[in-house]
């Protein structure tokens, strides 16, 4: 599987997300996941599987220096000192000695992101984190938040698909040299069944989803983590290494984007967006 080379980082370019998977569920979709081939596997303190995604990378009997594991650090535990606190609790639950990605989840408006960012460097430093990044920053708050880390910033993850454009966004982490990981890759579903894309999925005799996951997979600065709770899914999600998307066929799928098209937009966390059709 290909992999984004990112200042240091080594990231698979598909990896499995595992937000509100509850502990059992969790903890199999991750072994399966490992067993038929994923190597980046995404999870976060705010999901509270944290000790079962940990329990299922164990049970998948991977060598631990081949999976890239994210988490996230949530907004209520940016201050200096609590940021590094949460850091070594997630690592407990995890049963591990460091993540490789320390990512903080949401911005935190009423803690100085300088701050938070120091501290997050500290985790770092301390070989908690490999790589460090951030998720759902606006373009105003990827600015600051380089300009604030003394440590390269890896990625930006953000919900991304073929509804929502994020271009703005994009240019920003291109001019810094980061990725970026796209969480809700499919649209919670929502867009598989636009006639582009069932169309695509027919001449190539492959599901909706798999084209979808084909477009994200051939953007080079882009990293996508399907979550799914059905074990066949698991498997189908990787399926996309035996089929190439033409140039004008990426295009059409990037014309679905739309001006409504964002899903996830929690009035209490979420930043002032960048609008881009």
């Amino acid at each position: 599987m290909d992999r984004v080379e990112v200042k240091g980082a080594v990231i698979p370019k598909i990896g499995f997300g595992t937000f509100q998977l509850d502990a059992d569920v969790a903890r199999a979709r991750v072994r399966e996941a490992l067993e038929v081939g994923y190597r980046h596997i995404d999870t976060a303190q705010m999901y509270k599987n944290e000790e079962a995604v940990g329990a299922g990378l164990r049970d998948g009997g991977v060598p631990r220096d081949e999976i890239f594991l994210t988490t996230k650090v949530w907004p209520d535990r940016f201050a200096d000192g609590d940021l590094q606190r949460s850091a070594e609790e997630s690592l407990e639950r995890l049963k591990l000695d460091y993540v490789d990605l320390l990512l903080l989840h949401w911005p935190n408006p009423e803690i100085s992101l300088s701050e938070t960012i120091g501290a997050l460097n500290d985790v770092r430093k301390r070989g908690l984190a490999k790589h460090i990044g951030i998720s759902n920053f606006n373009v105003a708050l990827i600015r600051e938040a380089v300009a604030a880390s003394e440590a390269p910033l890896v990625t930006n993850q953000v919900e991304y698909h073929p509804w929502l454009s994020q271009d703005p966004v994009r240019q920003e982490l291109a001019r810094h040299g980061m990725s970026l990981t796209a969480y809700c890759p499919l649209g919670q579903g929502k867009l598989l069944e636009e006639p582009v894309i069932q169309r695509l999925a027919q001449a190539y005799g492959k599901e909706p989803g798999q084209v979808v996951l084909r477009w994200h997979y051939q953007q080079p600065d882009v990293i996508a983590i399907p979550r799914t709770s059905k074990a066949e899914r698991v498997r189908s999600n990787l399926d996309i290494f035996d089929f190439e998307l033409s140039e004008a066929e990426m295009s059409e799928i990037s014309g679905l984007a739309r001006s409504d098209g964002r899903i996830i937009n929690p009035a209490n966390l979420a930043p002032a967006w960048d609008n881009a059709a």
